[in-house]
């Protein structure tokens, strides 16, 4: 495998048949949503289950929007996921809050939709105290960001929002991220379609070879 090339996150997972593709497409990473009232929010049974059936190697992220930092400690004790990211309004005390609670990886999205100015948005991204960050569009907006913004940023992220077989190839070459984040883009009538998330997966490593 190419060291340098981007990793792919497959987001918001909700059956073993999702996690089925994922193995076929060699995933790097797949998020299971926890924040309630989403459309694709998974149990804590269903998330054990569904990781169950992942190949070894492949990260189980948990999403949470505003959860205690109790309940996300537990779900990365348990072992049910492996890296814990904060799509809220989570702050550097609450990160430095779970942090007190285990020793697993935080992943901190910064959402270019929040900031007032791109000069706000890149000082959030270069404080952040976060392991790893998801830089993203908005919350779930299937719509892109400007993404010449970020072109000279100086840390490892995973690029999100509005990401599709289509654009994924454009935002590598442009950028050259860490890891591209993907859930609406490879999805048909709010399901995971097995030949979007294939067309995906190509697109990202042909890029990258």
């Amino acid at each position: 495998m190419n060291p340098t090339q981007t990793k792919i996150k497959f987001c918001g997972m909700m059956s073993k048949e999702d996690c089925l593709a994922a193995n076929e497409n060699r995933a790097d990473y797949v998020g299971f949503v926890f924040a309630p009232g989403r459309k694709r929010t998974v149990t804590t049974e269903s998330a054990r289950e569904m990781k169950s059936s992942l190949l070894p190697g492949i990260k189980v992220v948990g999403v949470f929007v505003n959860e205690t930092t109790d309940v996300v400690a537990g779900l990365l004790k348990e072992n049910i996921i492996d890296i814990a990211q904060l799509h809220g309004d989570e702050d550097e005390a609450y990160i430095k809050d779970l942090r007190s609670k285990t020793d697993k990886p935080v992943i901190q999205a910064i959402q270019y939709s929040k900031f007032p100015s791109d000069e706000e948005f890149l000082k959030a991204i270069k404080e952040s105290t976060a392991d790893m960050l998801l830089i993203d569009s908005g919350t779930g907006c299937g719509k892109t960001f400007p993404w010449e913004v970020i072109r000279r940023i100086d840390r490892e992220y995973f690029l999100a929002g509005g990401l599709d077989p289509e654009n994924v190839s454009e935002a590598i070459a442009l950028l050259h991220p860490y890891a591209v984040d993907v859930s609406s883009g490879i999805e048909t009538d709010y399901k995971k379609d097995k030949a979007k998330m294939a067309a995906f997966a190509n697109a990202v490593r042909k890029e990258t070879i």
